[in-house]
């Protein structure tokens, strides 16, 4: 039987234990929010311990780490990105990456092998992208999840891309598939492992076991974060999550059909060679500014040296701070550069593609100067309303990490907030299609939940 919000404390018991770190709930006295318009009100206090929402609005755990999925896996631990596609009738798959990595005890035993990879013979080694050296599969990847949203139950789980590393974020393509990114760049002289990463992969929503795992290299070997699609076109817009990382765009030789390669390029500002977007330590623009972009061709994308920002760079692209999530919206694409900004706390970038021949467009959209707004986004969405819902990735004993939405006027409201033990990030937000429900994940210790409520209430 799957958990409900009442049996949260029961059963998160169980998951806590497959960790071996199993800790006490608490919840956080005093308001650590602001709101800037009213949008759906205060949040009230969760009992369990877990997530305030504000009133009106529940939550159903429908996935933890440590549960037994179909092939007799486990749910593996790190629940990061993730996006819902449609099924049949009133079936939704949520395809959910991993971001596991190496042999750090954190990561390796939240596998979906086990706590001492007693299971790992489940699974198929042929379709194992990557091992370590001693032959033995990674354990990143990503597992799709079926879930009824009539019922409100779990229908599967399943394994469906193994042997990659630190599988972060990635972005859903309109053809129904889910392109899974390596956040690093481990090489066999870098790391205990047998090939090369940095790469994205491609599972389709309808995978039923571990796919095939084909590197799409032209798309570029560095620390990937997350990609969006233009459905006009089918380029695909790339996040880099590195202080000095760059935004890149990918032209296909074939819309739809990534494999067969393509043309990687680096985003510039018109005009301003090696321009800096961050506003660290220099203003370079204000909020509610445009800049004119121009694209950089990139050369030995899957060069194994690992230096393709460093090179873009010094071709003239601009520089982004972190940058992570990325969701297209209506005709735009928003992009998050979760140190940006005065306070590092945070910006939110627009950017506008123009398929007429003219620039395509950029503006800084929101940038944070109280972490009470925003502290460090990672993980967006675009709600079917239009507004924006934003994951917060800040790892402290006393601030909270929330999730919040955006106007399209760029004010900021709250929607939850984690008082778990541990404060872990939000990940992996998504929409089910006909907008009820929303999808997320919280990273330690590794759930996946849906909340209901009246979204179409957002007082702005």
């Amino acid at each position: 039987m799957r958990i409900q919000r009442r049996e949260l404390i029961h059963a998160g018991a169980a998951a806590l234990a497959f960790t071996g770190l199993a800790r006490n709930v608490h919840a956080q006295s005093g308001e650590t929010y602001v709101n800037e318009v009213d949008g759906y009100g205060p949040l009230v206090r969760d009992p369990n311990g877990l997530l305030d929402l504000p009133e009106g609005f529940t939550y159903q755990i429908i996935s933890q780490s440590g549960d037994t999925m179909d092939d007799g896996l486990f749910v593996p631990g790190q629940p990061d990105g993730m996006a819902c596609f449609p099924l049949e009738g009133s079936r939704v798959a949520l395809v959910r990456n991993h971001e596991l990595r190496g042999r750090s005890f954190l990561h390796r035993n939240l596998g979906p092998g086990g706590l001492n990879e007693e299971r790992l013979g489940l699974v198929d080694a042929s379709l194992a992208f990557g091992t370590y050296k001693n032959g033995r599969p990674l354990p990143g990847g990503c597992t799709t999840l079926v879930y009824d949203l009539a019922t409100r139950q779990t229908v599967s789980e399943r394994l469906t891309l193994i042997g990659t590393s630190t599988n972060c974020c990635g972005g859903p393509t309109p053809w129904g598939t889910w392109l899974s990114c390596e956040e690093t760049d481990e090489t066999p002289e870098s790391a205990d492992v047998a090939q090369a990463h940095g790469w994205v992969f491609e599972v389709p929503a309808t995978a039923t076991g571990p796919v095939q795992p084909v590197p799409l290299k032209a798309m570029g070997r560095f620390d990937h974060e997350a990609v969006c699609v233009d459905p006009r076109n089918g380029v695909v817009y790339l996040t880099e999550d590195q202080n000095d990382g760059l935004f890149y765009r990918f032209i296909p030789n074939t819309p739809g059909r990534l494999a067969e390669g393509g043309k990687l390029q680096a985003m510039a500002l018109r005009g301003r060679a090696g321009a800096d977007t961050r506003n660290q330590d220099q203003r370079a623009w204000n909020v509610g500014d445009w800049v004119e972009v121009d694209w950089i061709d990139l050369e030995d994308v899957e060069s194994p040296a690992g230096d393709l920002r460093q090179r873009g760079h010094a071709a003239g692209a601009a520089l982004v701070a972190r940058g992570e999530g990325i969701w297209w919206g209506d005709d735009e694409a928003y992009f998050t550069a979760t140190s940006g900004g005065p306070i590092r706390r945070g910006q939110v970038l627009r950017l506008q593609p123009n398929l007429d021949g003219g620039p395509d467009r950029l503006q800084l959209f929101v940038e944070s100067t109280d972490e009470k707004s925003v502290n460090m986004a990672d993980n967006i969405t675009v709600a079917p309303w239009g507004h924006l819902i934003l994951c917060e990735d800040n790892y402290s004993e006393t601030t909270r990490n929330h999730l919040k939405g955006v106007t399209p006027d760029g004010k900021i409201y709250v929607i939850g907030r984690n008082v778990f033990t541990g404060n872990s990030e939000f990940a992996g937000a998504c929409f089910s299609p006909d907008g009820e429900v929303l999808f997320v994940n919280i990273i330690y210790p590794g759930m996946t939940i849906a909340i209901r409520g009246p979204w179409t209430s957002v007082r702005t």
